[in-house]
């Protein structure tokens, strides 16, 4: 089934910096609304019903999500390239009161959010515009190992710009982690998975304990999808996660351990002097 092109083309629009459009659509598939980014939807958010996280791999960070300290305990999160902030507003729906930092980087974008799809009252979340690897500098000093979460969901178009995949970057951002914080990177990957294989070993060079979630499809390579990196220097809590991730809609999995170790291999990290944007995929990928 084909996304309905005439409520679409309907949508107040904006431009951003690369020429690519922007709009806020209601969603053809289920409630709410989706961010579209040129043909790629970036984004779901359900006003309404915020801890509905219909992107499969969004709902899989939510899951690590709600693990980090006690059920609804207030966290201190840092968000680059939130898109239409789902992240975010399901944190500040599950967990009053949390402190969260969001660095954007095209204005028109953020503009485009705040007015269609606007924050709920009081939801602490403040939006810093800039490119999100130039933003953790600029970040409150204060912040720095005290971080109980840092998401790197960052897409021009479909792609993973080249610097924000390297040895170099994830030390940067792991400056900011407590010591028992957690990343999480959304990396997107088709057959053979040799992008997100080093980015795994990327990661891990960094940050010693590493989970990987995905659907199974996705793992063995058989279709181009979203695996969610979680990495901390301390122990993940992860042992009801293989359960909930098997339970559906679409099975998925929980690597680690010595799956890790063979998925990362003997891969050489990416680093400033070799990193290449993620693979593109198919426009047809985004096809309903």
């Amino acid at each position: 089934m084909g996304r309905n092109r005439s409520r679409d083309d309907e949508a107040p629009r904006v431009r951003l910096s690369d020429g690519t459009a922007a709009a806020v659509v209601r969603s053809p598939f289920t409630s709410g609304y989706e961010l579209m980014v040129g043909d790629t939807p970036q984004s779901h958010v359900d006003l309404e019903d915020p801890t509905h996280l219909h992107f499969e791999y969004v709902a899989r960070m939510g899951a690590v999500i709600d693990q980090l300290r006690l059920p609804g305990q207030p966290i201190t999160a840092v968000h680059l390239g939130a898109g239409a902030l789902t992240i975010p507003r399901y944190i500040a729906h599950t967990r009053p009161g949390s402190r969260q930092q969001v660095i954007e980087l095209e204005p028109a974008l953020w503009d485009l959010v705040r007015e269609r799809l606007p924050l709920p009252r009081g939801a602490a979340i403040r939006v810093r515009i800039g490119d999100a690897r130039a933003g953790l500098t600029r970040l409150p000093p204060a912040l720095t190992g005290q971080v109980d979460l840092l998401v790197s969901d960052v897409y021009a178009g479909a792609q993973t710009p080249a610097h924000l995949t390297t040895v170099e970057f994830y030390r940067e951002a792991a400056a900011l982690l407590a010591p028992d914080g957690v990343l999480l990177a959304n990396i997107a990957d088709g057959a053979g998975l040799a992008y997100a294989r080093r980015q795994v070993a990327t990661v891990r060079t960094v940050l010693a304990h590493v989970v990987v979630l995905a659907e199974v499809q996705t793992l063995k390579g058989r279709r181009f999808g979203n695996l969610v990196i979680a990495a901390s220097a301390a122990p993940l809590p992860t042992g009801w996660l293989p359960r909930l991730m098997a339970a559906g809609p679409h099975p998925a999995k929980v690597m680690q351990g010595r799956e890790i170790d063979e998925f990362a291999g003997t891969l050489v990290p990416v680093t400033d002097a070799t990193a290449r944007p993620s693979p593109k995929p198919s426009a047809s990928l985004f096809e309903h």
